[in-house]
């Protein structure tokens, strides 16, 4: 999936948004919303800067730069680690590897 538009009306739609409540969300009319799904017009980055908070997803995902969907949760805590010292983030990372690695193993003896 790499259309914006496409992406924009598949998140609105997960998020249970009318075209209109997303439109107030964002400062605009459900009407231009609907021209942004369709791809008659392009939107200014600042209004994908506030489609994509306003549907707690990331600009990337919604311009179709990337395929992953990082929930609002997961993009706080990258950016509580950005935030952190290189050592204390290399400790996370650390954790985090076990902990993944764990569940890796868990999930292998299980099949």
């Amino acid at each position: 999936m790499n259309n914006f538009g496409d992406n924009l009306m598949l998140m609105r739609k997960k998020k249970k948004l009318s075209q209109a409540a997303l439109g107030k969300l964002i400062g605009t009319s459900g009407d231009v919303v609907g021209r942004y799904e369709r791809g008659d017009i392009t939107p200014s980055i600042e209004v994908v800067a506030k489609m994509a908070d306003a549907l707690e997803v990331s600009v990337d995902y919604l311009i179709g730069k990337t395929s992953f969907l990082f929930d609002k949760e997961i993009l706080d805590r990258i950016e509580a680690l950005s935030r952190l010292s290189e050592e204390n983030r290399a400790f996370v990372f650390r954790l985090l590897d076990m902990v993944l690695r764990d569940i890796r193993a868990e999930q292998a003896y299980l099949k």
